[in-house]
C-alpha cells in the first residue's frame, strides 16, 4: 500500500525556518499519497506544508517528480494572476524530511464539493471555473506532455508526447497485473495521430480540476484557488476536460464551455453535445478520456484503495474506457 509520509511538528518547524517561527500544526485531509498539514506561524500567518515521499516505487510513472510540477505550475499560474495558492517555498534536499516539501499559503475557503450550493451558484461557479481554464491555457511552453524529467514523458510533438503517456500507463498496467486493452488502445493512438498533430502549441493543462480541488470563497462561494496542480501537463486544451469530470463518457457541460467562451476561447465542442462542434475535437477528447480511464482503473492497485466505492470506480472507468475505443474505432 502507498503509505503517506510521517512528518513531526519539529521537521515542519525546520522546513519553514527560513519563513518564520511554527506556532502549530494542524493535519489537512484530502491528499491522496501525499501528507498535507497546515501551519500556523507565530506572525500570524498560516501556509500548507505538503510532502510528497521519497519512495517513488508505488507511483504510476507519470507521478514522478510531481512535487516539482505543481510548484512550477503555481508559479506559472500565478505570474499570469489566476486564483491559485501563492508558492512560498520548496525543499527537495531531504536533509529536514524524507519526501520532497512544497509550501504554499493557506488560502481560507470552502473545497467546492463539500459547499452544498444550490443549482444557480453551481452553474455561475462553473462558468467561472471555465474562465479560470481559459485563463490557464494562455500560458504556453515549449515542449509537450508532462513537465518532470523524472517521468521521462517530454516530446517535441503532443503525437509523440501523448503516445508516451498512453504506453507508460500500460506499462504501468503490466507491473501491476492489470488487464487493459493495449492492442486496442495503441490502434486508436496511431489512427488518429493526425488529428492530435493538429495541436501544434503546448499549453498549460491542471489536469485536475474537479470539485475536490476548488476551493470557493465561503461568503460569496466565488473562485478562491485552483489546488492540488501535480497533474499539470504542457498539451491539448481539451485535456482538461477530462480532469474536471474524470468519470465522464458523454456531454461536456455547457456552462464550463460557455465560460470559457466568455473568456474568449473555443474548445471545439460546441454545446457540448456529442455530434456537435467540430468532430477533430470530439475525436481528441475520446482519447483522453480512455488515458484517463486508464490511469483510473490502475492506480487503485499500488495506492491499494478499499471500500464499496472501488468497485463502481473501477467499473465505471472500464466501461468508459471501452466506450470511447468503440467510439474512436467507429469514427
Amino acid at each position: 500500500m502507498l503509505t503517506k509520509t510521517t512528518v513531526t511538528e519539529d521537521q515542519v518547524a525546520a522546513v519553514l525556518a527560513s519563513l518564520g517561527t511554527v506556532r502549530g500544526v494542524e493535519p489537512l485531509a484530502g491528499g491522496l499519497f501525499a501528507t498535507v498539514l497546515r501551519a500556523d506561524l507565530t506572525d500570524g500567518r498560516q501556509v500548507v506544508v505538503k510532502v510528497t515521499g521519497a519512495d517513488t516505487a508505488r507511483l504510476l510513472r507519470y507521478e514522478h517528480g510531481i512535487a516539482g510540477t505543481e510548484a512550477h505550475a503555481y508559479l506559472l499560474a500565478r505570474r499570469a494572476g489566476l486564483p491559485v495558492p501563492a508558492l512560498l517555498h520548496t525543499d527537495r534536499s531531504r536533509e529536514h524530511v524524507d519526501g520532497d516539501v512544497l509550501v504554499t499559503e493557506h488560502v481560507p475557503g470552502v473545497l467546492w464539493h463539500q459547499a452544498g450550493l444550490d443549482g444557480e451558484t453551481t452553474r455561475r461557479v462553473r462558468r467561472e471555473l471555465g474562465r479560470f481554464m481559459a485563463g490557464l491555457h494562455r500560458i504556453t511552453g515549449d515542449r509537450f506532455g508532462y513537465p518532470a524529467p523524472e517521468s521521462g514523458l517530454g516530446r517535441a510533438t503532443w503525437p509523440e508526447a501523448f503516445a508516451a503517456m498512453v504506453e507508460a500507463v500500460l506499462d504501468d498496467a503490466v507491473r501491476w497485473d492489470v488487464p487493459l486493452p493495449h492492442g486496442r488502445l495503441r490502434a486508436a493512438v496511431d489512427a488518429h495521430a493526425e488529428v492530435l498533430a493538429t495541436v501544434t502549441t503546448p499549453r498549460l493543462v491542471h489536469a485536475d480540476l474537479w470539485p475536490g480541488n476548488i476551493l470557493l470563497d465561503p461568503a460569496g462561494h466565488g473562485l478562491a484557488a485552483a489546488l492540488d496542480a501535480e497533474r499539470a501537463l504542457w498539451g491539448d486544451p481539451l485535456f482538461e476536460m477530462v480532469g474536471a469530470d474524470q468519470l465522464g463518457a458523454g456531454a461536456v457541460d455547457p456552462d464550463v464551455l460557455g465560460g470559457y467562451r466568455d473568456a474568449g476561447g473555443d474548445l471545439g465542442l460546441g454545446d457540448g453535445t456529442p455530434g456537435h462542434g467540430d468532430p477533430a475535437a470530439w475525436t481528441r477528447l475520446r482519447l483522453y478520456r480512455a488515458y484517463f480511464a486508464c490511469l483510473l482503473v490502475v492506480e487503485v492497485v499500488p495506492r491499494a484503495y478499499s471500500g464499496d466505492w472501488v468497485t463502481g470506480y473501477v467499473g465505471t472507468s472500464r466501461a468508459n474506457l471501452e466506450r470511447m475505443l468503440d467510439e474512436l474505432e467507429a469514427a
